[in-house]
């Protein structure tokens, strides 16, 4: 017979599938917006939070704002690109807060250089700079994490989620933004050939899923879709226009999925890569 949990309204079993009491996430890159968000729903959902970026007062300062709201947290600096700063700040959370069980992914971004703009080609654009954006969201922001991190999440018995942070980019190639899709591509398929190691090499309770985060409006990307801040730029009417919730995404709209996939509600969920676009992805254009 089937295990099935009982139909029940019990507070308490839906605590357990999307409560994360006696948790601890790790967000790296929890200094920026989208992992500031994400960050600080998993510790509304019940987590103790360290919040690790490259920037130490963004750190510091997106810890003491979570710990204003009772969440118990530690920002501290971390270089995510190099294993010996990734080993130091981990040793110094499970010092504070207990071992890992979430580790976030939130570390990365584009360079202008990987970019075709309008008065440049992709035969003229830079290595250096392609290689930074891939190096940025691929190394740092997913591969040398999961090693470090992961090794140690392997090495227990009970379960552990890894979210690597994707984008649409990787389901939808975006026109002139070359390097980034590329990057966050091969993070997408990072994500799945992980999950499959973790689970069928290791056999190790370790999940490993990304988020795919459409258009956000950002301080970062608002001057390409907009014009002023609240006009939409020609880049920006085209994306509305291929949204068919006809909006841009908030970093809030992050949190439901990332409280899910931390959690045990997604337990027999690995592998995937969601996407939060308000169904761009889903949408050919008629």
């Amino acid at each position: 017979m089937i295990n099935q949990a009982p139909i029940t309204r019990s507070g308490s079993y839906l605590d357990r599938l999307y409560g994360l009491a006696g948790k601890t996430a790790l967000v790296i890159g929890g200094g920026g917006v989208l992992g500031g968000a994400i960050g600080r729903g998993l510790g509304l959902a019940g987590a103790r939070v360290a919040v690790a970026d490259y920037s130490e007062p963004a750190a510091v300062r997106a810890a003491a704002e979570l710990a204003g709201a009772g969440i118990k947290a530690v920002g501290l600096a971390m270089d995510a690109s190099h294993a010996e700063a990734i080993r130091a700040g981990l040793d110094r959370i499970e010092g504070e807060l207990g071992e890992v069980d979430v580790l976030v992914n939130a570390a990365g971004g584009n360079q202008k250089g990987a970019t075709v703009a309008p008065d440049q080609d992709f035969f003229r654009l830079p290595p250096e700079a392609l290689k930074g954006v891939v190096e940025l969201n691929l190394f740092t922001g997913a591969v040398l994490p999961c090693q470090i991190v992961g090794e140690r999440m392997a090495g227990r018995a009970r379960s552990a989620s890894i979210i690597n942070i994707s984008s649409l980019a990787a389901l939808r190639p975006l026109t002139r933004v070359v390097g980034y899709s590329a990057a966050k591509a091969a993070v997408s398929n990072f994500t799945q050939w992980l999950a499959v190691y973790m689970a069928r090499d290791l056999k190790a309770p370790v999940r490993v899923n990304a988020l795919a985060p459409g258009f956000m409006l950002t301080e970062q990307n608002r001057f390409l879709l907009t014009t002023d801040g609240t006009t939409l730029s020609p880049r920006g009417a085209a994306v509305i226009a291929q949204t068919p919730m006809a909006r841009f995404g908030q970093s809030d709209d992050l949190i439901g999925a990332a409280i899910w996939l931390a959690g045990d509600a997604s337990a027999f969920v690995t592998g995937i890569v969601l996407p939060i676009d308000g169904g761009f992805s889903a949408f050919a254009g008629v």
